[in-house]
This record gives structure tokens, sequence and C-alpha cells, in this order.
């Protein structure tokens, strides 16, 4: 699997109890949670054109839809998720933390093909820049220099392999029994980097517990000043690659990930009133509307269908 990537810099670079499941008219099994209102138990449930779906209300945990919940599959640089969370989640962590850029990063980028921050060799950059440049423009780089600064060993493979081993740690405490990684952003050796709907969901609902996670996951531009080694000051700006922000209304995260064989796919969270919705798309043919198809049913809203999504400027990562 490879992430797909722009690259216009790099040339100079239970619930509280059983949902019930009712059958709809399309076939699809939708999970129903005795929690959730009589007005949307009563509504028709959406189609979404991702092969696999989810969505939960984020303070109940309570299932709102469901489809292919529990079928595993590839998920792109919605990995980084995790990638993320297992930083932020480290007792004591320093987000001020400067670290060195090594050719390694840049190089693997390049090899792989993979949607980078463009960060230059020998720049630091704090640990704080490195979440935003994972998370906006998807960087396969940042990434690469968070799991390298937090894992432990001698070489550079060894600490990312023991990253990657934390991020399953971690998958493991939560009950996550569909989920496995073998990479810390989503490009897969040995396509052996897999969730579920159901998991992925639960993932992002643990990662937006951490206030740094959602100040940086709702951020639709970052703009990151760094050292570079002569001394001087260089400065990276980023987008973020996922478009549901700034397009529905109270949008507040997650990821994107693009995967030859994940397909498209999309984490996503929204706030309207008290209510907060964390949902999944995987291999998607259009994930941006299925996102908001599946907020609005589970906000009894109809926007989606006059949502017009962001622009991204033409020199932004696409992911």
């Amino acid at each position: 699997m490879r992430e797909l990537g722009a690259f216009p810099l790099i040339s100079t670079l239970p619930g509280i109890r059983k949902a019930a499941v009712v059958a709809v008219g399309t076939g699809l099994l939708l999970a129903v949670s005795p929690l959730a209102s009589s007005a949307q138990a009563a509504a028709k449930a959406p189609t979404v054109g991702g092969k696999g779906a989810f969505l939960l209300n984020n303070s109940s945990s309570a299932t709102v839809f469901s489809k292919t919940p529990d079928t595993r599959r590839q998920m792109a640089s919605t990995t980084k998720i995790m990638t993320a969370a297992v930083v932020l989640n480290i007792k004591g962590v320093d987000l001020n933390k400067k670290i060195t850029v090594k050719q390694a990063y840049r190089d693997y980028v390049v090899r792989e093909g993979a949607s980078t921050a463009d960060l230059r060799t020998g720049d630091k950059v704090t640990v704080r820049q490195l979440l935003y440049g994972t998370m906006l423009p998807s960087g396969c780089d940042a990434a690469y220099a968070l799991a390298d600064a937090y894992g432990t060993g001698t070489t550079v493979a060894a600490r990312t392999k023991s990253f990657i081993s934390k991020m399953n740690a971690t998958a493991k405490t939560l009950g996550l029994k569909n989920t496995k990684f073998d990479s810390f952003d989503g490009i897969s050796p040995s396509a052996n980097n897999y969730t579920t709907p159901r998991d992925l969901a639960k993932i992002a609902q643990y990662a937006m517990k951490n206030s740094n996670f959602r100040t940086v996951v709702k951020a639709t531009k970052y703009v990151a000043p760094a050292t570079t080694s002569a001394g001087k000051t260089r400065t990276y700006t980023w987008y973020n690659t996922n478009k549901l922000l700034g397009s529905y209304k109270g949008a507040i995260g997650i990821k994107t990930g693009t995967g030859t064989a994940a397909g498209p796919c999309l984490v996503f969270a929204a706030t309207r009133g008290s209510k907060t919705l964390v949902g999944v798309v995987l291999n998607g043919t259009d994930r941006y509307a299925d996102a908001a198809k599946l907020l609005d049913y589970g906000f009894g809203t109809t926007t989606a269908k006059t949502m017009k999504l962001r622009t991204l400027p033409a020199t932004a990562q696409r992911d």
C-alpha cells in the first residue's frame, strides 16, 4: 500500500445495552442505540458509498450507525491518529522539545511516494510542530520523526519498531481485537496494518480525549517557524487535508487517509450543541458526502445536501 501525496515542495524538494438491529430497504444493517431519540430511530438511515462506516455518540459511546462495522480493512494515513495519540499520552511529554530532522525522513517519503510535511534535513522542529506536520498535511516524514524520537533502541529501525509496538499495546489496552499496526504512518510493508470501522472510531474517541490532539486536528492551517542547521529561520505552512473542516458546520476533525488498497478513508468528528459525534468511512467513493450524511443523521439535520467543500491551495498536500 502506498499513500497518495502531492510533492509541490519536495523538488526543492457493551454501550449500556445491546443495540437493536433494524433491517432497512437497502439491505444495510443499522445498529440503533436504545439511547437514540425516537425521532432518529424513525428516520431513514442514509446510504453511504464507503465499504465500511461507523458513527458513535462521543459521550455515551452508543452506536448511531454502522455498516460492516467489524470487517477488517487497511486504514492508510488514518493510522496517524494512533501515532499522535501515543506521543501525546506519554507521561510528561514535552511538546516544546526540539527534534533534528534526519535525511532518512526525506529519503523515506521520496522512496515511498508518500504525503509529506516537506521537512528539511538539519532543521530543528518541536514535537508540537511534528504533530501538526503529521496530522494536517499527513506528513509521513513528520510521523517518522515522532516514531524515531519516542521509540527505544540503538538504531532508527529498532526505535520505529518499538514505537509501533507501543501503538499495538495501546490498541490492546483499548480492547481492540480487530486492529493491528505494522506501520507508524499507514504505509504497510506487509499489508498487515488494519482496523475496522468500529475499532477506528474507538481509537479516534480515545485520541479526542486529549486537548492537545483536539487542538491540532481542528486546525485548517498551521504556520511553524523552525531553526535551520545554519541558525536561520525557516517557516513551514501546512494545510489540513480534511476538507470537512470549514465545510460542515460543527466539524472538529479528524484525519484523512488514502491508499491503493485502503481507498479513500476519513475519520471525522463534529459538535452541535451538547452533542459530539465521531465517525469513520473506510474505502469510500465520496467520503465527505458520506460523513456529512452520517452526521446529519446523528444530529437530525439536513445540511449535507448544501455543503460546499473547502478548497485546498494548489501547493497543499492531498490525502
